[in-house]
Formats: structure tokens, C-alpha cells, sequence
């Protein structure tokens, strides 16, 4: 990695969670060579599904990788989804460089199984990590933001990216916690970025496809890269996006949920009505409803959902 002697991001100051190995990583670097100060918190579990002892050495590392290219960067090691350590790691940021003016939430974990098979505690350690995680961090830094712009009388410069996914748009047979952890996302962001928007702040959500720790088994068996080029699915396709949302040319970005993966950007809408039927007196009876709902199902599949590979946009090989 190179830094250029000034970037969109110079004077910036972000926080990048679980950016000690693959999407988090990616994106650090991706903020630090566009030239903002990084916090790089990352609790350091080695397993994927939040299991193992907590080390520092993962978030230390990129932060030594950022410094040793001439940025700016600190390491933080707590836990984003208790409460307090969140409320640190914005104070860390804050402490250091004197503001913070760019989040990106990455941290998360993975205990995947089938909805009648799942205990409650790997429901539980999900939606804690992902979902909680997200609101912990967001939760600090918008009183941050809120109370700048208070003091400056208008508005400030923050801006915030989530991390979705697309097992909440298309569904994840055996990751219900993780599908629902990452819808809940998708509305935590919508909320923010309009309870924000008058203090100057963004907030918008991306869903990444990386091959990564925790998606290793997904993308098992798909196309490797032929040699000398970028994996269709590293990381690096997805940190420009965040550099870009993190950036003040996507000061009119908001609210807004974004696929990106191999040089891909989609823009998702918001739902829209498929169809609409009214009843024939003040509310439905249920015979009303068979005439009008049956015949709009039949003959479609019970679960429209998309094969692996069509969802994907992938091929085997």
C-alpha cells in the first residue's frame, strides 16, 4: 500500500471494526490510503464464530501496516457488542485525533445452523455481535456527532457504513440469526440516516461478497482467479465503495443499501408493492381472500428464492 500526499480523506478520523483480517482489514487500508486517521478495533478471536482467546495481535498488525506506510493509525481491542467497550472505542478515536468523523461497522461472527436445530445461545451470540455490535458503536458516535454540532450551530461531518448482507435480501436456509442480524442492520441504518441527517451525517449499508474467514465455506468450490489477476471476490473489490461512502463526494449518499463485489455496484430499492387487492365491504372475509390471493399464487414456488450460483453471480468450477 502507497499514501498519497493527500487524499479525499485527509484530516478525517475513522474507526474500522473487525478490520484485523479480511473485509475490516481491506477497508483500514482502504481509509488510511485515502487519508484519514484509523482506529482499527478488531477483538481478536480466532475463530470464526467468536470462539478462542481475545488477542491483540490482529488489530496491532494493520495498524503497524498502516504506519509503516506512512499513515496515521491506532489499534483498539474491545468488544463492540458490550456496551462500555464500545463507548471507549469512540472515546479512543476522540482522545487521539480530537473528533471522529467516519464509522465502519464490520465486526461479526458466525454460528450457522438449520432454525430447528439452533440453541437459543447461538441466536443469541449472533444478533449480539452483528446487531448490537452495530448499535453500540452507532449509538456513541451519533452523540458525538449530535453534540458537535450543538456547539458548532450546524451541521458536522460524519458519515457511517454498515455491513449487510444479501442472506438477508435473498435468504440463508441455515444462518436464520445471521440473515435476521443483518435485516435488522438494514433498518438500524434507514433509521440513523434519518434521525442524522440534520446534524450533516450519513449512514448507509453495504452488502459485500468476500472471500474471507467467515465465508470460506460459501464460496468453497467457485472460481479462483486465473494467475496474476484479483480474486472476482477479494476484499479489495469492496473497499473503494467504503472509501467512497466514507468520502464527502457521497454527501448526498443516504439511507441507501448497496451490493458490491468483483467490480460490481448495485443500488437496491426499497420494497415495492407487487400487487394490491382491496375488498369488496369494510374488510375481508376469508373467501374473498382465497378468490383474490390463491390465484396469484398458484403455480409459482412456495420459496422464490434463487439457486446458490444465480445469487451469487458466480459460476463453479
Amino acid at each position: 500500500m502507497s499514501l498519497p500526499l493527500e487524499g479525499p480523506l485527509e484530516g478525517l478520523t475513522a474507526i474500522v471494526t473487525g478490520a484485523g483480517r479480511g473485509l475490516g482489514r481491506a477497508e483500514a487500508l482502504e481509509l488510511a490510503r485515502l487519508g484519514a486517521r484509523v482506529v482499527v478495533n478488531d477483538f481478536g478471536q480466532p475463530g470464526r464464530d467468536g470462539s478462542g482467546e481475545a488477542s491483540a495481535a490482529p488489530a496491532e498488525e494493520v495498524a503497524a501496516e498502516i504506519r509503516a506506510a506512512g499513515g496515521e493509525a491506532v489499534a483498539h481491542t474491545g468488544d463492540v457488542a458490550d456496551h462500555e467497550q464500545a463507548r471507549a472505542l469512540v472515546r479512543s478515536a476522540v482522545d487521539t485525533y480530537g473528533k471522529l468523523d467516519i464509522l465502519v461497522n464490520n465486526a461479526g461472527i458466525l454460528r450457522d445452523r438449520m432454525i430447528f436445530s439452533m440453541s437459543e445461545a447461538e441466536w443469541d451470540s449472533v444478533i449480539h455481535v452483528h446487531l448490537k455490535g452495530h448499535f453500540n458503536t452507532t449509538h456513541f458516535a451519533a452523540a458525538h456527532w449530535r453534540e458537535r454540532s450543538k456547539a458548532a450551530g450546524g451541521p458536522v461531518y460524519g458519515r457511517i457504513v454498515n455491513t449487510s448482507s444479501e442472506a438477508f435480501l435473498a435468504g440463508s436456509a441455515g444462518q436464520p440469526n445471521y440473515a435476521a442480524a443483518k435485516g435488522g442492520i438494514v433498518g438500524l441504518t434507514t433509521s440513523t440516516a434519518l434521525a442524522l441527517a440534520k446534524y450533516g451525517v450519513t449512514a448507509n449499508a453495504i452488502c459485500p461478497r468476500a472471500r474471507t474467514r467467515m465465508t470460506e465455506d460459501v464460496f468453497a468450490g467457485f472460481q479462483e482467479p486465473a494467475e496474476g489477476r484479483l480474486d472476482p471476490l477479494a476484499p479489495e473489490h469492496v473497499s473503494p465503495l467504503v472509501g467512497y461512502l466514507a468520502s464527502p463526494a457521497a454527501a448526498q449518499v443516504n439511507g441507501q443499501l448497496l451490493v458490491v463485489h468483483g467490480g460490481m455496484v448495485a443500488i437496491v430499492e426499497r420494497p415495492r408493492v407487487a400487487a394490491k387487492f382491496d375488498a369488496a365491504k369494510e374488510t375481508f372475509t376469508f373467501d374473498e381472500l382465497d378468490e383474490a390471493l390463491s390465484p396469484y399464487y398458484a403455480g409459482r414456488p412456495p420459496n422464490e428464492t434463487f439457486a446458490a450460483a444465480e445469487v451469487l453471480g458466480l459460476k463453479r468450477d
